[in-house]
Protein backbone atom coordinates (compact mmCIF):
# COMPACT_ATOMS: atom_id res chain seq x y z
CA UNK A 1 0.00 0.00 0.00
CA UNK A 2 1.15 3.47 -1.07
CA UNK A 3 1.29 6.25 1.73
CA UNK A 4 -1.20 9.43 1.36
CA UNK A 5 1.48 11.25 -0.02
CA UNK A 6 2.63 8.80 -2.72
CA UNK A 7 -0.62 8.54 -4.02
CA UNK A 8 -1.08 12.61 -4.23
CA UNK A 9 2.46 12.98 -6.25
CA UNK A 10 1.25 10.01 -8.35
CA UNK A 11 -2.15 11.35 -9.21
CA UNK A 12 -0.10 15.06 -9.51
CA UNK A 13 1.87 13.39 -12.15
CA UNK A 14 -1.08 12.15 -14.21
CA UNK A 15 -0.79 8.57 -12.90
CA UNK A 16 -3.97 6.74 -12.45
CA UNK A 17 -4.26 4.61 -9.10
CA UNK A 18 -6.66 2.22 -7.21
CA UNK A 19 -8.23 4.33 -4.03
CA UNK A 20 -10.19 2.12 -1.83
CA UNK A 21 -13.54 2.69 -0.04
CA UNK A 22 -13.93 2.33 3.90
CA UNK A 23 -15.27 -1.54 4.34
CA UNK A 24 -18.56 0.33 5.47
CA UNK A 25 -19.21 1.38 2.69
CA UNK A 26 -19.26 -0.26 -1.21
CA UNK A 27 -15.61 -2.11 0.13
CA UNK A 28 -14.65 -1.57 -3.58
CA UNK A 29 -11.34 -0.01 -5.55
CA UNK A 30 -12.12 3.47 -7.94
CA UNK A 31 -9.65 3.77 -10.82
CA UNK A 32 -8.46 7.71 -9.64
CA UNK A 33 -6.85 10.28 -11.75
CA UNK A 34 -6.61 13.86 -12.09
CA UNK A 35 -8.99 14.94 -14.68
CA UNK A 36 -7.19 17.14 -16.05
CA UNK A 37 -4.91 14.16 -16.86
CA UNK A 38 -7.41 12.11 -18.98
CA UNK A 39 -6.73 10.96 -22.52
CA UNK A 40 -8.36 8.30 -24.60
CA UNK A 41 -6.11 5.56 -23.32
CA UNK A 42 -7.24 6.33 -19.45
CA UNK A 43 -10.67 5.68 -20.46
CA UNK A 44 -10.20 2.89 -22.65
CA UNK A 45 -8.09 1.42 -19.12
CA UNK A 46 -10.93 2.27 -17.28
CA UNK A 47 -13.95 0.44 -19.22
CA UNK A 48 -11.95 -2.30 -20.01
CA UNK A 49 -10.59 -3.26 -16.35
CA UNK A 50 -12.61 -1.03 -14.03
CA UNK A 51 -15.70 -2.63 -16.13
CA UNK A 52 -17.84 -0.04 -14.29
CA UNK A 53 -18.99 3.59 -14.89
CA UNK A 54 -16.79 6.42 -15.73
CA UNK A 55 -17.37 8.76 -13.62
CA UNK A 56 -15.98 12.96 -12.81
CA UNK A 57 -16.05 14.62 -9.54
CA UNK A 58 -16.64 18.07 -9.48
CA UNK A 59 -16.86 20.30 -6.33
CA UNK A 60 -20.34 22.09 -5.46
CA UNK A 61 -18.57 25.57 -7.12
CA UNK A 62 -17.84 24.15 -10.68
CA UNK A 63 -21.27 21.98 -10.42
CA UNK A 64 -22.72 25.61 -10.01
CA UNK A 65 -20.77 27.18 -11.98
CA UNK A 66 -21.54 24.75 -15.02
CA UNK A 67 -25.44 24.81 -13.94
CA UNK A 68 -25.28 21.00 -13.49
CA UNK A 69 -28.11 20.31 -11.66
CA UNK A 70 -28.49 17.01 -9.13
CA UNK A 71 -29.71 13.92 -11.20
CA UNK A 72 -32.38 13.63 -8.93
CA UNK A 73 -34.37 15.64 -6.09
CA UNK A 74 -34.76 12.81 -3.21
CA UNK A 75 -31.67 10.48 -3.53
CA UNK A 76 -32.77 7.51 -1.52
CA UNK A 77 -29.96 5.00 -2.85
CA UNK A 78 -27.77 3.12 0.00
CA UNK A 79 -24.97 6.12 -0.30
CA UNK A 80 -26.72 9.07 -1.53
CA UNK A 81 -23.98 9.42 -4.13
CA UNK A 82 -24.36 13.23 -5.33
CA UNK A 83 -25.02 12.44 -9.22
CA UNK A 84 -25.83 15.55 -11.56
CA UNK A 85 -27.35 15.33 -15.06
CA UNK A 86 -24.79 13.21 -17.35
CA UNK A 87 -22.41 15.29 -19.90
CA UNK A 88 -21.28 15.91 -23.39
CA UNK A 89 -18.51 18.69 -24.81
CA UNK A 90 -20.98 20.62 -26.95
CA UNK A 91 -18.51 20.46 -29.67
CA UNK A 92 -15.52 18.13 -30.62
CA UNK A 93 -17.48 14.95 -30.12
CA UNK A 94 -19.12 12.39 -32.55
CA UNK A 95 -21.04 9.73 -30.43
CA UNK A 96 -20.45 10.75 -27.31
CA UNK A 97 -19.29 7.54 -26.18
CA UNK A 98 -15.96 6.50 -27.59
CA UNK A 99 -12.81 6.96 -25.11
CA UNK A 100 -12.08 9.90 -27.05
CA UNK A 101 -15.21 11.38 -26.87
CA UNK A 102 -15.07 10.90 -22.73
CA UNK A 103 -11.85 12.40 -22.80
CA UNK A 104 -12.58 15.46 -24.84
CA UNK A 105 -15.55 16.01 -22.20
CA UNK A 106 -13.88 15.31 -19.45
CA UNK A 107 -11.50 18.50 -20.33
CA UNK A 108 -13.89 20.52 -21.22
CA UNK A 109 -15.66 20.56 -17.71
CA UNK A 110 -12.36 20.98 -15.81
CA UNK A 111 -11.37 23.79 -17.94
CA UNK A 112 -10.08 26.66 -16.09
CA UNK A 113 -12.43 28.46 -18.39
CA UNK A 114 -15.20 26.26 -18.61
CA UNK A 115 -18.88 27.64 -19.24
CA UNK A 116 -22.63 25.92 -19.17
CA UNK A 117 -22.55 26.66 -22.58
CA UNK A 118 -19.65 24.08 -23.25
CA UNK A 119 -21.47 21.14 -22.23
CA UNK A 120 -25.06 19.59 -22.96
CA UNK A 121 -27.14 17.36 -21.56
CA UNK A 122 -27.67 13.89 -21.24
CA UNK A 123 -24.12 12.41 -22.09
CA UNK A 124 -21.47 9.54 -21.42
CA UNK A 125 -19.94 10.98 -18.85
CA UNK A 126 -21.62 10.71 -14.89
CA UNK A 127 -19.98 13.95 -12.99
CA UNK A 128 -20.50 13.67 -9.28
CA UNK A 129 -20.50 16.29 -6.66
CA UNK A 130 -17.96 16.13 -4.14
CA UNK A 131 -18.80 16.68 0.02
CA UNK A 132 -17.43 19.51 1.06
CA UNK A 133 -14.20 18.03 2.70
CA UNK A 134 -14.15 15.73 0.16
CA UNK A 135 -13.09 11.87 1.38
CA UNK A 136 -11.60 13.78 4.99
CA UNK A 137 -15.46 14.37 5.77
CA UNK A 138 -16.90 11.64 4.07
CA UNK A 139 -15.37 8.32 3.25
CA UNK A 140 -16.10 6.40 -0.27
CA UNK A 141 -17.02 8.87 -3.64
Amino acid sequence: MNTTQELIEDIRLGRMVVLLDDEDRENEGDLVMAAAHTRPEDINFMARYGRGLICLTLTRERCQQLRLPLMVNENRTPHSTNFTVSIEAASGVTTGISAADRARTIQCAVATDARPDDLVQPGHVFPLMAQPGGVLNRAGH
